[in-house]
């Protein structure tokens, strides 16, 4: 019966459609006088949360940093045409050619742009601009395009470097900055391709990818729908929503007990309840998380964190990187619904102060990945003071 009224909530009978804002369940205590510490188990209560500081702004930016114009060593993922569609990857990816392979290098990108945004006063304010303005010309992603038009790559990065594509511009475009408004200006052919590759191939996909790696359906809508709402791009807005409705609304009871998976980064649960809880309006949302992952709300639930054995080994160190986009998962749960969900933030700090501490002094394997990850769930957080 409950699963009947989720759906006629979804298709809008009881007007559940459209301003979140205006969705409102009386049954619920008003987050203005609830205190979100009473709801916090207090095995938890010693968890620290990590602090965005300009201190730490400072490390996090060396790894982008370090990185972008690092060549070698390099992971194409490239299908050859033919002998002559072999290149250096600087020659086949002008822009995005560093940080080990191409989506890297991209989210790389966004890392830096984020963190000058948060921190204008960050130690390598100008390297940084420098380095951005040199890697973003319309002549690079133009070779970024042509690359993207080529017979042979036509899943190139889908959609994993594709959400993280429309993340890099989402944050150009919110950049309050004349150098902003340029690059997201010479970004903008790439980006084009990148919605179109969306919408051509959402459609297309009868099932979900449910994995803890990059091909994750829930994690590449998720970033979409952001880059779309901010957009206002209505098209690829209301695609995105039907897809992670059709994928979604009907799940029960995901096997979190299995989770972790030895190389994931992306936890296929938290993945799926990130996405739904853009596309759903509350009430339908605590309808559904009811049905696909009741623990949630227990005050008491339990994550164990992922633990990392080798860090020097690419896949293994995984797992710092699952704990950082939990975290984010529980953030963005806490801070949107502090009534049924604030007993994760502690969740997410113990999250994040497992992987943080290892973030700048880590080999490259994890070094020119992690910072981004990390940088994202301490966003998530809301713990970031104001520049």
């Amino acid at each position: 019966m409950k699963r009947f009224f989720l759906i006629l909530l979804c298709l809008g009978i009881f007007s559940c459609k459209g301003d979140q804002s205006q969705d409102t369940d009386v049954t619920e205590t008003s987050t203005d006088t609830l205190n979100t510490e009473d709801l916090i188990p207090d095995a938890l209560k010693n968890s620290k949360p990590v602090i965005l500081n300009l201190e730490e702004a400072n490390k996090l930016a060396e790894l982008p940093l370090s990185c972008i114009d690092t060549e070698y060593p390099n992971k194409l993922g490239q299908t050859l045409e033919n002998k002559d569609a072999l290149g250096e990857p600087s020659e086949l990816h002008p822009a995005f050619y560093g940080c080990f392979d191409w989506h890297s290098s991209v989210h790389a990108h966004w890392s830096l742009v984020s963190l000058l945004k948060q921190f204008p006063d960050v130690e390598k304010k100008e390297a940084i601009r420098e380095s951005l303005k040199n890697s973003l010309t319309s002549e690079n992603i133009q070779a970024e395009v042509n690359y993207f038009n080529r017979e042979q790559s036509g899943s190139y990065e889908r959609t994993y470097g594709w959400a993280w594509l429309l993340k890099l511009a989402q944050e150009l475009k919110t950049w309050e900055d004349p150098l902003g408004e340029e690059l997201s200006a010479n970004l903008q052919p790439l980006t084009d391709i990148i919605v179109q590759k969306y919408m051509e191939f959402l459609p297309k996909l009868n099932y979900p990818i449910r994995v803890g790696e990059h091909t994750n359906t829930a994690f590449g809508l998720t970033f979409a729908y952001d880059y779309a709402e901010t957009t206002e791009n209505s098209e690829l807005l209301e695609l995105v929503k039907k897809r992670a409705q059709d994928f979604y609304l009907k799940d029960d009871d995901c096997p979190v007990s299995w989770e972790p998976g030895g190389y994931d980064f992306l936890s296929p649960c938290l993945s799926e309840i990130d996405i739904m809880s853009r596309v759903l309006p509350k009430n339908a949302f605590s309808l559904w998380v009811d049905d696909f992952m009741p623990q949630l709300k227990d005050e008491d639930f339990q994550m164990e964190v992922g633990e990392v054995s080798d860090r020097t080994d690419g896949k293994l160190v995984h797992l710092d990187g699952l704990n950082f986009s939990r975290a984010w998962v529980f953030y963005r749960l806490a801070n949107k619904y502090p009534d049924t969900f604030g007993h994760l933030k502690m969740l997410a700090n113990e999250h994040i102060s497992y992987s943080f501490p290892n973030v700048a002094g880590d080999s490259y394997e994890g070094g020119h990945w992690l910072g981004t990850f990390a940088l994202y769930a301490l966003k998530e957080s809301g713990n970031t003071p104001k520049a």
